[in-house]
């Protein structure tokens, strides 16, 4: 009996062909997955990303995309979610329990703050805060019920690069997990499961145990799309994080994908160009009276600049890496009506969050309101931080020239 048209539209016979390549990959939207038999749908993991089983679980657009990231950041296992911030509380909720401790440097990014603070003192979970680049202080502030540590590098706004091989070498000692917020890095500026730069792949090499990336930065680069991602080299890890990840549904949208494959090819030059750009910015406001202090790694008296030799520069790039970042303290004589009229007259400078997309984005940001106290290495003032695009970096040092004209 032939099928009526209708039918036709829905059980189409063309499949298409082995063997098709382009530069950009298909595109696999499902909510619904065929199995083959019935004896497949009791026989697979939804864990398992050698199979599908519905599409919250992943698609191989999902999948291509976590082994792409794997490559660039050393990882095993990776795991996407709608947002960075939706990344770092996957990492949280699925390894704490209530009476443990966890510990977050001080200079972390606000949002998780803001998470151990509310949500996760709620569920029973205590957090506390150590000084990013103090070694010491991280110790002394380890309690028998710290089950994990967060780190960043650099430091969210005031830019802190601390010494990651100290401090996984301090928790590992005491069998502690670490997670690392690699957005600024991006697996551009350091390896953060190979730190001593060793070459070896195994989960025993010196690194962290967890990255989260907020993939919505650099690997997007179009300031468009908001995704996260988590990577673990543990299987064990692996299996704890995904089912919890699975459990809440922290799936993504096939075509958020699609865009992020598509800005991974011109990552690294992306990354680059806004790295220069920040770094003409830095040395230009270095030299400027009304900024008290520059914050940005590469300069030789920025908070941790050591570290991040030690971490981003090679043989092979003695210059190192660092992200398209730089913060600015603009001394305590100037009012803050007078710092929002430098920020609102700058004309290639978006006022925007977020940053890694093609334009240059400025913020101010109130240390005093961020930091559980003043930190000894930062001058007392106001603080904007600019975000790099992919403009000409003359052109934006002229921009903020200009702005500094009717500052004064």
């Amino acid at each position: 009996m032939k099928p009526d048209r209708s039918t036709r539209l829905i059980h189409h016979p063309y499949q298409p062909p082995d063997g098709f390549g382009a530069p950009q990959p298909a595109v696999h939207k499902a909510s619904t997955i065929f199995f083959p038999n019935i004896a497949a749908t009791r026989s697979r993991d939804a864990l398992d990303r050698g199979n599908y089983t519905y599409g919250t679980h992943g698609t191989p657009t999902s999948y291509l995309l976590e082994q792409r990231l794997c490559a660039l950041e050393g990882g095993k296992h990776a795991m996407l979610a709608p947002s960075g911030l939706a990344a770092i509380a996957c990492v949280n909720l699925a390894l704490l329990n209530p009476g443990d401790h966890v510990l977050l440097p001080d200079n972390v990014y606000g949002p998780n703050k803001a998470l151990a603070l509310a949500d996760l003192q709620r569920f029973g979970i205590q957090p506390a805060f150590y000084e990013a680049t103090d070694t010491s202080d991280l110790a002394a502030k380890i309690t028998p019920a710290t089950k994990l540590v967060w780190l960043e590098a650099a430091g969210s706004g005031t830019l802190e690069f601390p010494d990651l091989i100290e401090q996984v070498k301090l928790c590992r000692s005491k069998g502690i997990l670490t997670a690392l917020d690699n957005t600024w890095g991006a697996g551009l500026a350091f390896a953060p499961f190979d730190l001593l730069r060793t070459g070896d792949g195994s989960a025993e090499a010196l690194g962290v145990d967890m990255t989260v990336h907020a993939l919505t930065k650099y690997p997007s680069g179009g300031g468009h799309v908001l995704m996260g991602s988590i990577m673990t080299r543990s299987d064990a890890l692996f299996e704890k994080l995904a089912t919890f990840h699975m459990h809440f549904g922290l799936c993504v949208g096939m075509n958020d994908v699609e865009a992020i494959l598509a800005g991974l090819p011109s990552m690294e030059l992306r990354y680059r160009k806004a790295d220069k750009n920040a770094r003409a910015i830095a040395q230009w406001a270095a030299q400027q009276a009304q900024f008290v202090q520059v914050l940005h790694p590469s300069l030789p008296d920025a908070p941790g600049h050591a570290a991040w030799k030690k971490h981003c520069c090679t043989p092979e790039r003695p210059e190192g890496a660092a992200a398209g970042i730089v913060s600015i303290i603009v001394d305590d004589r100037f009012s803050q009506a007078q710092v929002d009229a430098f920020c609102d007259s700058l004309q290639w400078f978006k006022i925007g969050y977020s940053w890694g997309g093609p334009m240059s984005l400025v913020v101010t940001s109130s240390i005093a309101a961020t930091r559980s106290t003043w930190p000894a290495h930062l001058q007392r003032g106001k603080m904007v931080r600019l975000c790099t695009g992919l403009e000409e970096a003359a052109d934006l040092v002229a921009d903020l020239q200009q702005a500094l004209n009717k500052l004064t």
